[in-house]
């Protein structure tokens, strides 16, 4: 496994570094042109564009046969997504490239935790600069990384961020309510999670908020068989709009917490969950919980996001999530 200060094993001198642009994350104007002008100046390092979703596996494939030490991913969280899941769904795959995403696209909840640049160019030239002068050690840190493995479904998903019922459905209504572009990333997230937050704590049962039949054990032993309003687990320091909703303990690398209907006095504990810093009492009231686990396992009917992006529900459908892989990571 990558520790985080070791780079991946080549035998270059100077690592080679491919970039992934993904189109569609973001504007071709601004950052995208400011990106490109980098990349002209630096004929060494590879680079692929892709449009859609459905290019991105071809596009990780062509920075694989160009055998890159240095993964940048010039995208938000689901282009990041999709490079997890490549890199880490084939346990035969021999080499494993560091990963540096820019802050890129719409919502970029990892590259910020892990400190990226605001500016997804400027970060790609200290990234870039760091590696002319043998530095790339200094920008490296090594984090679990999700495995999110279902009973209905074929492939393994890796990312940063799980959440399941409410927060599947809040994702959705974000795409449909703001248009296309960066209004439907951070702008749009903080507007309907802060509207979700308002409406559970005053009518939880209605629309949207209709609370998910849901069960979740964590290392074996059940910490919740009840209707649940949210469900979220992550291996990240903090989410977006620095929300640290966690406060359990543990060695596990899964952090996840949920808040059921049978939660009581949510208006009074709202503030400190999300700060990950909970009023005394919600710590031993029924219908709240948050473990820091080796293994969650999820028995649910409803949909699922890792990273932003959509997973319809299937009934019945078992989750078991994992974080028994880590990455290096390179703050760009």
């Amino acid at each position: 496994m990558n520790t985080p200060t070791a780079m991946p094993a080549t035998t270059r001198i100077q690592p080679k570094i491919g970039v992934l642009n993904n189109l569609r994350a973001g504007s071709r104007e601004g950052p995208m042109a400011q990106i490109f002008e980098v990349l002209r100046r630096r004929p060494d390092v590879v680079h692929v564009e892709t449009e859609s979703a459905l290019m991105l596996r071809n596009a990780l494939a062509e920075l694989e046969r160009q055998e890159v030490d240095v993964l940048v991913t010039n995208g938000g969280d689901g282009t990041l997504q999709h490079a997890l899941t490549h890199l880490l769904a084939d346990p035969r795959r021999v080499h494993l490239p560091a990963v540096a995403p820019l802050r890129g696209g719409r919502t970029n909840m990892t590259s910020t935790d892990l400190g990226a640049d605001r500016d997804p160019a400027r970060g790609l030239e200290r990234l870039l600069e760091a590696a002319d002068a043998g530095r790339l050690g200094e920008l490296a840190v090594s984090r679990p990384v999700l495995r999110v493995r279902s009973s209905r479904r074929d492939r393994d998903q890796y990312g940063m961020f799980f959440g399941a019922g409410l927060i599947h459905r809040g994702i959705g209504v974000v795409h449909r309510v703001f248009p296309p572009g960066r209004s439907q990333g951070l702008f749009g997230a903080g507007l309907v999670t802060a509207a979700l937050i308002s409406k559970m704590l005053f009518k939880p049962t209605q629309g949207i908020l209709t609370p998910d039949k849901c069960s979740v054990r964590v290392d074996g032993r059940e910490i919740a068989d009840a209707e649940i309003y949210l469900l979220i687990a992550s291996s990240l320091d903090r989410l977006f709009l620095k929300m640290n909703p966690f406060w359990g303990a543990g060695p596990g690398g899964v952090r996840v917490t949920s808040v059921s209907s049978q939660a009581e006095r949510l208006a009074r504990a709202a503030v400190g969950i999300l700060r990950g810093k909970p009023p005394a009492w919600v710590r031993s009231a029924p219908g709240y919980a948050s473990e820091r686990a080796e293994t969650a396992e999820i028995r649910m009917s409803c949909g699922f996001t890792v990273d932003g992006e959509l997973f319809d529900p299937e009934p019945e459908e078992r989750i078991e999530l994992r974080a028994d892989r880590r990455i290096t990571f390179l703050r760009a």
